[in-house]
């Protein structure tokens, strides 16, 4: 059986790559955030479907994007408070 102190380090290690893992959820919203922008720029004044579909599959990826990350938050809240248990 781990040791309180080899618990905790392993919880750290863990949160250290849900960290990580959030870093790159921020860096796929703004990459998606440019890319929205740029698409609005390119196809500026176009009334085809598919130009709607496209903004709205976007900003439906960046809420997911969104919500993956609160979700992470929650996780790292609940790690935390087991390991103030300890």
């Amino acid at each position: 059986m781990a040791s309180v102190a080899e618990v905790r380090a392993a919880v750290d290690a863990a949160l250290q790559q849900v960290n990580e893992g959030q870093a790159a959820i921020q860096a796929a919203r703004e990459k998606l955030g440019e890319a929205q922008q740029s698409l609005a720029a390119a196809l500026d004044g176009s009334a085809h479907d598919a130009v709607g579909t496209a903004h709205a599959s976007l900003s439906q990826a960046d809420q997911q994007l969104e919500e993956c990350f609160t979700a992470t938050l929650v996780a790292v809240e609940a790690a935390q408070t087991y390991t103030a248990t300890l």
